[in-house]
């Protein structure tokens, strides 16, 4: 599917995205949907290998999948190859959480036993590397509906990143919270801190600023900068939060598909507001509302340990996205459940649009299959 604009931050750059969607066929005629986000920067996946799991482990997962708890114990078993996998996986088991929760009747979240989400969710305006006045334009589109909570992603090269940072140096900017993300731009922590030092605002919290997995240099950046560490790529178990003795320094950001579906996820999530550590529960570039929907039950059971949430761009940022409804936000960057036609309905409530096209792995053609 096609952006409406073209997304560029450190690690990538693109026009269009490849997901892979996942149906799921009940004996009852009930379908239920879901959705991975191959990425290889992230996770190491493409469309195709993703594809080839699912090939490898499908008639696994059908023969031995009747309920919620023999998911989990499914799950279990392979932990190692999701380990490896965890979009694919991610689509395989929200397609099968969604078909459940049709076939049984009940939401995903009575399914996982998460209070239902029933009130409203405010979600950060994302800014990327766009050129100075596109990047201005959508601020200033963003400031004027009243968001104040800012994600801006680096580019690595000081004069850009002031001129686009320089927008919230303003006294009328003063009560908006920023943070940046620099998807591991940097090798050394004294890199990262000259290049913050150099900037006119300095923000609350920075993104994945080194190699994925570099905790004690991170540590160090945070202990320097007195700013917060969010990890993304650097954190995709519940035991690595093991590493994080010191909560206040770090923020662990949640992506349903990085961390290969919305049970592995909550686990993560769980084991994070045991230990007092904040979630921002994220998104990839290019989810469609499947994700969307999915990622509203980890933002349900994170409860007041949220700092923030990214995603439900829906058609603000695809040409087209693939549900009924579309799950985006309001005009303030709000999404308000109770006007979500669905909410509440068994599964994940949502219908995937008639008018959508599902391009079978096998049909791509060579050139995008050599992209993905």
């Amino acid at each position: 599917m096609p952006f409406k604009t073209v997304i560029r931050h450190a690690s990538a750059s693109r026009r269009r995205v490849s997901n892979l969607i996942v149906v799921a066929h009940g004996r009852d005629g009930q379908t239920g949907y879901g959705e991975g986000c191959p990425r290889e920067y992230v996770t190491g996946e493409t469309v195709l290998s993703s594809s080839r799991f699912i090939d490898q482990y499908a008639d696994s997962l059908i023969a031995q999948v009747t309920d919620a708890r023999s998911l989990r114990a499914w799950i279990e078993a392979h932990r190692s190859a999701i380990d490896a996998n965890p979009a694919a996986f991610c689509a395989m088991e929200t397609a099968v959480l969604d078909l459940l929760g049709k076939t049984q009747k009940q939401s995903v979240e009575d399914l996982l036993e998460v209070d239902r989400p029933e009130n409203q969710f405010q979600y950060s305006a994302v800014l990327a590397d766009w050129p100075l006045p596109v990047f201005w334009w959508q601020h200033s589109r963003y400031r004027v509906r009243g968001f104040q909570d800012f994600k801006v992603k680096l580019s690595g090269d000081v004069r850009r990143d002031r001129r686009r940072l320089g927008f919230f140096s303003s006294r009328a900017s003063h009560r908006l919270r920023l943070r940046v993300d620099a998807n591991n731009l940097w090798k050394s922590p004294d890199e990262c801190q000259a290049h913050l030092n150099s900037m006119p605002v300095t923000p609350f919290a920075i993104e994945e600023p080194l190699r994925s997995g570099d905790l004690e240099g991170c540590r160090q950046i945070a202990n320097v900068l007195g700013i917060k560490v969010v990890l993304d790529e650097s954190l995709v178990r519940a035991r690595q939060l093991e590493s994080l003795d010191d909560p206040e320094r770090w923020i662990i950001n949640l992506r349903v598909s990085k961390m290969g579906g919305v049970i592995r996820s909550l686990e993560v999530a769980r084991e994070a507001v045991r230990r007092d550590v904040g979630v921002i529960v994220g998104c990839h570039v290019g989810e469609t509302g499947i994700l969307s929907r999915a990622a509203l039950t980890l933002m349900q059971a994170v409860g007041d340990r949220l700092v923030a949430a990214e995603g439900a761009f829906g058609t603000q940022l695809l040409r087209r996205d693939l549900t009924l409804p579309s799950l985006r936000f309001d005009w303030s960057g709000r999404l308000e459940l109770n006007r979500v036609a669905g909410m509440g309905a068994s599964g994940f409530g949502l219908s995937l649009d008639p008018r959508a096209e599902l391009i079978p792995v096998e049909h791509r053609t060579a050139a995008e299959r050599e992209q993905s």
